[in-house]
């Protein structure tokens, strides 16, 4: 399998097939004139939401997820949800 990418709401996601035979993640958290406070906040909510809802769901993918500007300010129900739906679309 080659890359594949999807754009949502507030994130851009990458993902290929690995041999790890599990999948891992992969976190691009741009400044967008943001502090290390919120960056660090974002990458927290999006280390759990790995862990919470995704992780047991995905097969040996490397998914790598790129936010944008407007995830700064997106709720944690908003990012779950933009991640279980593309998680759903995607065949798992």
């Amino acid at each position: 399998m080659t890359g594949r990418r999807s754009r949502r709401a507030h994130l851009d996601i990458f993902w290929m097939s690995n041999d790890a035979g599990h999948p891992r993640l992969g976190l691009v958290v741009p400044k967008y004139q943001q502090t290390a406070i919120a960056r660090n906040r974002l990458r927290r909510r999006l280390k759990e939401l790995w862990r919470r809802d995704l992780q047991a769901r995905l097969p040996g993918w490397d998914v790598v997820l790129r936010t944008r500007q407007e995830t700064y300010a997106a709720s944690f129900d908003l990012l779950r949800t933009d991640l279980v739906t593309w998680c759903e679309a995607s065949g798992r």
